[in-house]
């Protein structure tokens, strides 16, 4: 056997086995214990989106002043959320109080492989049918050079000055 192309083979592998491999990232979410209602669903979709892309999550509530007297307000606002995307994720590590933060990590249903796949898998699914729309909107289009608005004439150019 030829030992460049058995080299070359090799490196085809490993590069397939790295195609298919995926780090798992820890994003962060901060909020405070006094977030209005809008903020809280901006933060709820973020969290959502990031455990469908196969990341875990770390949400951490920070609290400020006379709130830190108040721990079971933030074990109340994690647990919450944590009901909330329930769908997507599950509490890895449950509310905690570091100092001035208490912190909550989830985690996703699926692995970040699996989330990888499913998004390319989408991605070229959404191709096929851009590029069917596309086709189907230019068989709809007349070819014939009759359909197609004539020139306008040139009469206004064709005038000389008279002076």
């Amino acid at each position: 056997m030829d030992y460049g192309k058995y080299k070359y083979e090799a490196n085809m592998k490993a590069r397939e086995a790295r195609k298919n491999q995926a780090n798992t990232v820890q994003k962060e979410i901060r909020m405070g214990l006094k977030i209005d209602s809008h903020d809280y669903e901006t933060k709820r979709r973020n969290v959502e989106k990031f455990l469908d892309g196969g990341d875990k999550v770390k949400v951490m509530i920070r609290f400020r002043g006379r709130e830190q007297s108040r721990p079971e307000m933030g074990t109340k606002l994690l647990g919450r959320m944590a009901e909330d995307v329930a769908d997507h994720g599950f509490v890895e590590s449950y509310p905690r109080q570091d100092g001035r933060t208490m912190v909550m990590v989830l985690g996703p249903h699926k692995k970040k492989a699996q989330a990888m796949a499913e998004a390319r898998k989408r991605r070229s699914d959404d191709e096929k049918a851009r590029a069917k729309a596309k086709q189907d909107q230019k068989a709809d289009k007349p070819t014939d050079a009759s359909a197609e608005p004539a020139e306008p004439t040139q009469d206004s150019a064709a005038t000389t000055d008279e002076s």
